[in-house]
């Protein structure tokens, strides 16, 4: 498949300009390597999963980064954690923006040991596999919703091969990826805990609940969940939290980030399986989540990210913060919109003192449907041609 551009390519610029170290972090095979090379082809690239690139970074640290003062890119940076305290030298002894890229896998110990090590100095970006924008005109959307983002699906033309693939991921994040990261847990327990999560999709998240279906400590339920979150494998979304007349949940909502992944672990091996699947209304909230969220980081600062719902039953499916600004969205896997689809999203805004509201649904045109909420197409999500988020 010919190179795709990334969403992320306006902010990666932007952060090269700004600070003396950028990160990259994401989970294995969404495209780091190949999203640097492409955007900085004169950097010289080290790649610490290749013994000759590793011996010759850890030989001598201090060494190696005063031979490359600047122009490098070092890939699995998380495999040698005495490389931060060594880059806040180097770059401290020498000014400049946009001297050192350092990719890694997303785990809790590599971003607080950049934090610690590299603060004010380094801006940490995050990469998503392929959303279904970035793959607009070289694949429909409904293959990136079955088949996820992750790239190396996408050069694979048959169903059983593309299976294959997911499966291998699946017990190299458990096999390799994760005890790298220093987890010390049993690869098929943690794979029966990840496909437990499957049911959970879209749906809050009670820990007392999976503790018991587990028969493990709620402390051990928490751990487990920080590791695959850490791993950027599932995401925790948060409530939205403010002082209101109405009772808010306080229980983040569960969703397994890459809908390829979530399909594969739910038993899905033919497009029949999907079509007549419990979850498919959740999976694809999965989807449509992950692509608003890819948005909002590209065109937004510092966006932030929640979900509303009062123990009345009010929801709405994402929030999404920039400043003193909210914009509720709602996300519908049918075309009809009707009179109770509107009812969270009514409820939130006049609790928020938001005047306006839109619904993602897969219909074909956008409308305005009363009381500030308006309709818009999935198609015109993906092509950005949609207007989203309130000024």
């Amino acid at each position: 498949m010919q190179y795709v551009e990334r969403d992320l390519k306006k902010r990666f610029h932007l952060f090269l300009r700004t600070f003396p170290v950028v990160m990259i972090v994401g989970p294995r095979q969404c495209g780091k390597s190949t999203f640097v090379r492409h955007e900085l082809p004169d950097f010289t690239h080290f790649d610490l999963e290749r013994p000759a690139d590793l011996l010759q970074v850890t030989a001598d640290i201090e060494l190696f980064l005063r031979e490359h003062p600047r122009g490098l890119c070092i890939d699995e940076a998380q495999r040698i954690p005495q490389l931060f305290p060594a880059l806040r030298h180097a770059v401290d002894y020498r000014q400049g923006a946009g001297r050192f890229v350092l990719l890694g896998s997303a785990g809790p110990l590599l971003l607080k040991t950049v934090s610690e090590s590299l603060a004010g100095r380094v801006g940490i970006l995050s990469l998503s596999p392929f959303t279904a924008h970035e793959l607009s005109g070289l694949r429909p959307w409904q293959e990136r919703w079955r088949w996820g983002g992750l790239p190396p699906v996408h050069d694979l033309q048959a169903d059983d091969q593309k299976l294959a693939w997911i499966g291998s991921y699946v017990t190299t994040v458990l096999e390799r990826d994760l005890p790298a990261l220093g987890v010390r847990i049993p690869s098929p327990r943690l794979l029966r805990f990840w496909t437990m999560l499957t049911h959970l999709n879209g749906r809050l998240l009670n820990v007392t609940e999976l503790a018991h279906s587990m028969e493990l400590s709620t402390t051990a339920i928490g751990h487990y969940l920080d590791v695959l979150e850490g791993s950027l494998m599932v995401l925790r979304l948060q409530p939205f939290f403010v002082n209101t007349r109405k009772r808010l949940v306080k229980r983040p909502k569960l969703y397994v980030r890459d809908t390829g992944i979530l399909h594969w672990l739910s038993g899905l091996r033919r497009q029949e399986d999907l079509d007549s699947w419990p979850g498919k209304g959740a999976s694809f909230e999965s989807l449509v989540l992950a692509e608003l969220m890819a948005r909002a980081l590209e065109e937004l600062t510092e966006p932030r990210f929640s979900f509303y719902r009062t123990h009345a039953g009010a929801e709405v499916d994402l929030l999404v913060e920039d400043g003193s600004r909210i914009t509720p969205i709602e996300i519908k896997h049918g075309a009809a919109v009707g009179p109770y689809d509107t009812a969270g999203l009514r409820s939130c805004m006049k609790e928020l003192g938001v005047s306006a509201g839109t619904i993602v649904a897969r219909g074909d045109t956008s409308r305005v449907i009363g009381n500030g909420i308006t309709s818009v197409p999935w198609n015109n999500v993906i092509d950005r041609s949609a207007k989203l988020w309130n000024e």
